[in-house]
């Protein structure tokens, strides 16, 4: 179970990114982060819904892409049922499971045991779901998954942070914002990665500790990769 303590500092810590100027994949990335640090998890990611279809935006640590990812491609999982059905899908050990049996298999050659779909829901509306992971069997403790629950719908919520735009208008570009933010991530690591012969999950620990050390947002070190030469 998460530390008291140390859930009101990351609330706060999380509520003062949302009041910022921030960027959608920045604050979904920072989500993702929070969490797993919080819950003491293998990992977690966030996918979005567009046109019905969840797509995956980011993912901690990277090596989890491939997860996250096939529920993109194939919309079966636990994080695409909690998306339909608008409510918590957790899993103490997929290898008990009978659900999913692709899922299951990619969750078994990543090394993870345990996992949980989360809505994430605005004003009834789902608009897409986070996932937990974790590498050994886990019953899931109910306080873990409010605390989870409230930091997706903080996240949820920042979608609506304007007064010019109707909220459907608003939620689908947010939602786009984040989906073409993951695109020129992808770029950026590919480009890093050719660059230094390396793959992709070093190179986007690259791009995110250029990020952290010069305070600049993942996506503008993003860009500059592709837009204007930068190398790390």
């Amino acid at each position: 179970m998460y530390d008291q303590r140390s859930f009101v500092a990351t609330t706060l810590a999380f509520t003062e990114k949302l009041v910022s100027d921030y960027d959608v994949h920045d604050v979904l990335q920072d989500l993702a982060l929070r969490l797993t640090e919080l819950l003491f998890l293998t990992g977690s990611g966030v996918t979005v819904a567009e046109e019905g279809r969840l797509r995956a935006v980011t993912t901690i640590p990277a090596h989890l892409e491939d997860l996250e990812r096939h529920q993109e491609v194939t919309q079966v999982g636990p994080g695409a049922e909690a998306y339909s059905t608008g409510g918590i899908v957790a899993v103490a050990d997929l290898e008990a499971e009978t659900r999913w049996p692709e899922y299951r298999r990619v969750a078994h050659r990543l090394g993870m045991r345990a996992v949980v779909g989360l809505p994430m829901a605005l004003s009834g509306r789902v608009v897409g779901a986070l996932n937990l992971y974790h590498a050994e069997v886990r019953e899931w403790e109910p306080d873990d998954l409010v605390a989870a629950q409230l930091l997706a719908n903080l996240a949820t919520s920042f979608l609506m942070q304007s007064e010019s735009l109707d909220e459907q208008s608003l939620v689908n570009a947010q939602l786009r914002r984040a989906l073409e933010s993951r695109v020129l991530i992808e770029q950026a690591k590919g480009i890093l990665a050719e660059a230094h012969g390396t793959d992709v999950v070093v190179a986007f620990e690259r791009i995110r500790s250029h990020a952290r050390t010069h305070n600049v947002k993942v996506i503008d070190v993003a860009h500059g990769i592709v837009h204007l030469g930068l190398r790390l």
